[in-house]
């Protein structure tokens, strides 16, 4: 499928728009010139039939010049699915640090040396109990044994079935895998086959590529995402709907600005409860601020602004990824604090010309220019913050006065959903939404997650149109990943999107006080939307394929992305994503995925970058499955 370029304009949103002219005029470097500037993509890349693993290579298949193979002799069909692994294989890997990190903090609560403590304690009895540990004494006593319990289970080299997935998915798709040679072991089992296996000259057989594509995507949902929620809920709460604000005039420069970046939140976390100090506001009012916020942004912010209320402390997130470098542009930030995944290596040369200070809370960053480094410790956290806070303060004495762009606009939105959140609304039970289902008032529900990308035109257009269009069809979105952030600065979680929405779903927003598109929370929320879907099903008597559900990525980006995609086609869900991944060049293997694999795990894989198309394809998916239960 033909790229698009991005026509004119970085950003389907006002306040980007409004600071990338500030920055070209200034000759700075950002996303969008950087994009423009990729004239003329390889499209041996972009069909994945390009190779460099070996120094044989680079080698390109080159069929109409009758280039079959690699030097080694591997096909096309298996030089793109093998590239399609490595993918995966980074995607699983970046989930599974972030899952480290909370089981980390857990044994620290445990050990009683962390500042943290256990607000959600029916959590820990979840994921103890699926882990199956003792689960007797306290709540402290509970964290140790989960942490523990974490960390066994991604590092378990045994070979055995994944104790979590055997635990958390239906029977029916238990069988279905062990059938299909795609069952799971452990993250750290599956990452280290997967490694080895697509070395050079190891396996070069595209259906046993494709098995470890869908065994990588179960090893990362029921494995790594799981756990990685429900701790997180445990520590920090279970998310429940609240107003909040986003986007860049979140920013104001009159306030010591630190802007918590990337995607494990517990240093964000600790920010929040210090800046709330009187002491924090008062350093800042010594140096001249009005005081000083806490800012999210990118996926650790929507970890924050999902559990936490916002006031003039906290005020919210400025929005996804791609906002990252407007933001520093806007010339109000103190301290950019970047945590694990979505830092851009630009920062450093942004922050000298606008006055930021760079600081690493992630032993994984390395972004040049970085000012500091104070790698997360949970034991140390509470001084960590106030480490930051200080440097924050600092900054802002020798920014005070320079220029800033001023009065960019912020949106109130609607945050907090969860699948607990979701039943609560429903008065504790999913029946309601049952009922709306089955009696056509909701036709479906579709599971929104998705990156950001100026491929298939300005930030955030494709994504917010999809959402705009499948409302208008009477199909509930939850929004999660940076196409929440997306959704959210687009006005659609807002309770006026209900304007937008088909007769039905209006009805049914109305009648509960929800907007049509629920923000669902991170890219690591596809576990929990997994569990929800689970629950569904078992609640209809049906499999998961069976259900009138969809998954869209509307902007997928990056390795993350492509795993989650994997695990929602092994678990048996209808997927589309644009732009075309890598794999054009495989016709075996895009044919696996978008039409044979629905005879097998159930999933399909669907294509498209018109909106109105895209939608009458899932609301057809939803139709036919909605007529097979007879609704």
């Amino acid at each position: 499928m033909a790229r698009q370029e991005s026509p004119g304009k970085p950003s389907l949103h006002q306040s980007i728009n409004t600071v990338y002219e500030s920055m070209k005029n200034a000759g700075s470097t950002n996303v969008y010139d950087r994009f423009v500037a990729m004239d003329g993509r390889c499209q041996f890349c972009v069909a994945g039939t390009r190779c460099s693993l070996c120094s044989n290579g680079p080698c390109q298949i080159r069929p109409r010049q009758e280039v079959w193979r690699g030097v080694c002799g591997i096909d096309a069909n298996g030089m793109v699915t093998r590239n399609m692994v490595h993918l995966d294989i980074m995607g699983l890997s970046a989930y599974t640090h972030h899952t480290r990190e909370i089981a980390r903090t857990l044994q620290a609560i445990g050990a009683g040396q962390s500042p943290f403590g256990i607000s959600d304690e029916s959590k820990l009895d979840l994921l103890g109990g699926a882990l199956g540990l003792n689960l007797s004494g306290d709540a402290v006593a509970k964290a140790a044994r989960v942490g523990q319990g974490i960390i066994a289970s991604l590092d378990d080299l045994s070979g055995a079935e994944s104790v979590l997935t055997r635990a958390l998915a239906p029977q029916e798709r238990l069988d279905t895998w062990r059938n299909l040679g795609i069952m799971p072991r452990g993250p750290l089992y599956e990452l280290v086959s997967a490694s080895t296996r697509t070395m050079t000259n190891i396996d070069g057989d595209w259906l046993s590529l494709a098995r470890t594509v869908l065994r990588l995507g179960l090893a990362t949902c029921y494995g790594v995402l799981m756990p990685l929620e429900m701790g997180q809920d445990a520590i920090f709460g279970t998310a429940k709907p609240h107003a909040a604000r986003v986007d860049l005039g979140l920013l104001d420069a009159d306030y010591v600005n630190i802007l918590p970046n990337g995607h494990e939140p517990f240093i964000g976390f600790a920010l929040i409860e210090a800046a709330h100090s009187e002491r924090a506001q008062q350093r800042a009012r010594e140096a001249g601020a009005k005081g000083l916020r806490i800012i999210g942004s990118t996926e650790t912010g929507q970890e924050l602004m999902q559990r936490r209320p916002v006031d003039d402390v906290f005020v919210g997130c400025i929005g996804n990824w791609i906002a990252q470098e407007y933001a520093m542009a806007t010339g109000a930030v103190d301290v950019f604090v970047m945590d694990m995944n979505c830092s851009l290596p630009t920062l450093g040369e942004l922050a000298e010309k606008y006055g930021a200070t760079l600081v690493a809370v992630s032993e994984l960053i390395g972004v040049p220019g970085t000012h500091h480094r104070i790698e997360y410790d949970p034991g140390h956290v509470k001084e960590q913050a106030w480490q930051i806070i200080e440097l924050a303060v600092e900054n802002f004495k020798r920014r005070r006065g320079r220029a800033a762009v001023r009065d960019l606009p912020m949106r109130d939105i609607v945050t907090g959903f969860s699948t607990e959140a979701v039943l609560e609304a429903l008065g504790g039970s999913l029946q309601p939404l049952l009922d709306v289902i089955a009696g056509g008032s909701i036709q479906g529900v579709v599971a929104l997650v998705s990156c950001t990308t100026l491929t298939n035109g300005p930030q955030d257009s494709l994504t917010t149109a999809v959402a705009r269009e499948l409302i208008g069809r009477d199909i509930l979105v939850l929004s999660a990943g940076c196409g929440n952030g997306a959704c959210q600065v687009a006005g659609l979680n807002s309770l006026e999107a209900v304007r937008d929405a088909g007769p039905g779903l209006k009805a049914v927003c109305e009648q509960l006080s929800i907007p049509p598109v629920l923000s669902f929370g991170t890219c690591t929320d596809t576990g929990r939307l997994i569990l929800l879907v689970t629950a569904v099903a078992n609640a209809l008597g049906c499999r998961i394929p069976d259900l009138p559900v969809a998954v869209t990525a509307p902007e997928y980006m990056e390795q993350k992305a492509t795993v989650d995609a994997s695990a929602a086609l092994a678990i048996g869900l209808y997927t589309h994503v644009s732009p075309t991944p890598p794999v054009g060049g495989a016709p075996d293997f895009v044919k696996l995925l978008t039409e044979d694999l629905e005879g097998l795990t159930g999933g399909k894989l669907a294509l498209g970058e018109d909106p109105t198309e895209v939608a009458d394809a899932i609301l057809g998916h939803i139709k036919t499955k909605r007529s097979a239960l007879g609704i």
